[in-house]
């Protein structure tokens, strides 16, 4: 048996914005995107990887939440400390150079941690979180 990730899920609070950065500034291909009512969910993902998606979605819809609870989680995923992913990328500085281009918040620019990872790492429009992992070789491994 063999268990795979097929989507991740990450709330967006402006749709359109999350589009253009996942699909203009990212590279994504945009595979879904449903409107219900006031709500919009939008799946994007890698090209050459059509069985891993991220679903871009609404925070606190459909849920049973308060308006408390849900300006709370607002607040939260404004300040990136609730939601993020991890991508990877074979070239992280031309990577990097086309995400500041594009006007994205840089959290870190690219660096060598000190657990053999280069990342860069910087928020989407609703502020999650996303490191960027510069890809090993063979050879480097």
């Amino acid at each position: 048996m063999q268990i795979t990730i097929h989507s991740s899920y990450l709330p967006h609070t402006d749709a359109d914005a999350s589009l253009a950065f996942y699909r203009d500034v990212l590279g994504f291909e945009v595979r879904l995107d449903v409107g219900y009512e006031d709500m919009r969910w939008i799946t994007v993902g890698p090209p050459g990887q059509p069985d891993t998606a991220i679903v871009l979605h609404p925070p606190a819809v459909g849920y049973d939440v308060s308006p408390e609870e849900r300006d709370l989680l607002l607040a939260l995923i404004a300040k990136g400390s609730t939601f993020g992913i991890n991508l990877a990328t074979d070239d992280l500085n031309d990577a990097f150079a086309r995400i500041e281009a594009a006007g994205a918040e840089i959290v870190q620019e690219p660096i060598e941690q000190d657990y053999g990872v280069r990342d860069a790492a910087f928020r989407d429009p609703a502020g999650n979180l996303i490191r960027l992992q510069q890809t090993r070789t063979t050879e480097e491994n």
